[in-house]
């Protein structure tokens, strides 16, 4: 561990930064699914939303392979919508309403937040926190951190901020799903979208200045 990643804090930092993108990683998985809810929310026509969606992605994808840089968060975010129309494209060979056939397109992303949700908070019950993982991924050694018990409490809460923002989106869309409000369901997929993960992001970046814990897993068995 180098002396610029001496604390736990530092290291959860930099881990963060790199498996977010930093702004354009962000921008890049936020804009086409926030772009298909605003288009199908005025326009009410599901094919012209995904189109315009897909449109920008692969737009955004093909200056990615200009440059030559990562694509990671784009090609992320057109499985996204990929298995967003997939969802629609089934629900209407089905015979189902144009209204069902909106609302399957939203139907992954409960699926997920919900799956995700779960997970998270078993790794923090069975005391294994998943944001340790990201620590252990730079440390060379994946479960070296639960040594440290100051890192496995502050891991466990980081995990806690991870969970909120998905287990806050099954309990709103949840029940707009199951009463088909396809106008509120796509307003809450804005607003508790990525306002809410960077929310989410603003109270990790707190937590993680206003501590200092020491990196310590206890003494080196090389040592005499």
């Amino acid at each position: 561990m180098t002396s610029a990643q001496a604390t736990v804090e530092q290291v959860v930092r930099a881990q963060l930064a790199k498996a977010l993108g930093g702004p354009r990683g962000i921008v890049e998985s936020a804009v086409p699914t926030a772009l298909f809810t605003i288009c199908f929310l005025v326009s009410d026509d599901i094919r012209m939303s995904l189109i315009a969606s897909i449109a920008v992605t692969a737009a955004l994808l093909v200056v990615r392979l200009l440059q030559r840089s990562s694509t990671q968060f784009v090609l992320n975010a057109l499985v996204g919508i990929g298995i967003g129309a997939l969802f629609a494209y089934r629900a209407s060979q089905s015979g189902g309403s144009e209204e069902d056939v909106a609302r399957a397109v939203f139907t992954p992303g409960l699926i997920y937040n919900g799956a995700y949700a779960v997970v998270i908070v078993f790794t923090i019950l069975i005391g294994w926190p998943i944001v340790g993982f990201m620590v252990g991924s730079v440390m060379g050694d994946a479960t070296a951190w639960h040594e440290d018990k100051a890192m496995v409490r502050l891991c466990s809460r980081l995990t806690w901020v991870l969970a909120v923002p998905c287990v806050i989106r099954v309990v709103v869309q949840l029940p707009l799903w199951l009463d088909h409000q396809i106008g509120l369901l796509g307003a809450s997929k804005i607003i508790l979208g990525w306002p809410l993960q960077l929310a989410a992001f603003a109270v990790m970046a707190w937590l993680l200045t206003r501590n200092r814990t020491p990196i310590d897993l206890g003494p080196d068995p090389r040592r005499p």
